[in-house]
């Protein structure tokens, strides 16, 4: 996109040199929605077909920044896939300023309230930095490569 903080991320990384590839559903290019200064846009026949290239290009892992709805719904797959085994790369949550913190209390709520297995924790990690964030998505990975403490 070319608003919101996907176009100030792509605009900064274009910025200071880095190679942005876009992966956009061709409605919202119909819309106008899509970045024209990217490296590559790949546009896609709708938003399933958009996640699941973007989790294929994602072969090393995939960070949440904040973000609205989208980035609750796009995460939560990511993390889903995970526990399917059908994404092996990490999936970090940047928890700047907190902003995942209802989302790990959630979680927890699941955990305690047994909707959810307390190893789940490990199919994804949390980072308070960008700097964590980027190390932790980078680690090499199993299927379940973080430990249960957020």
């Amino acid at each position: 996109g070319r608003t919101g903080m996907m176009g100030a991320a792509a605009d900064a990384a274009l910025a200071e040199g880095g190679a942005v590839t876009g992966v956009i559903p061709s409605f919202m290019v119909e819309r106008g929605w899509n970045h024209t200064g990217l490296t590559e846009m790949i546009v896609t026949e709708g938003m399933h077909l958009r996640k699941e290239t973007m989790m294929r290009l994602a072969d090393g892992g995939v960070i949440a920044l904040p973000g609205g709805i989208g980035t609750f719904e796009e995460i939560t797959e990511a993390i889903t896939w995970r526990q399917l085994g059908l994404y092996a790369g990490n999936v970090v949550l940047f928890n700047f300023r907190g902003y995942y913190d209802s989302f790990l209390a959630q979680i927890e709520r699941a955990i305690a309230d047994g909707f959810m297995m307390p190893d789940y924790r490990d199919l994804f990690a949390v980072a308070p930095t960008a700097a964590e964030a980027v190390e932790l998505a980078a680690r090499p990975c199993g299927p379940r490569s973080f430990s249960s403490k957020f």
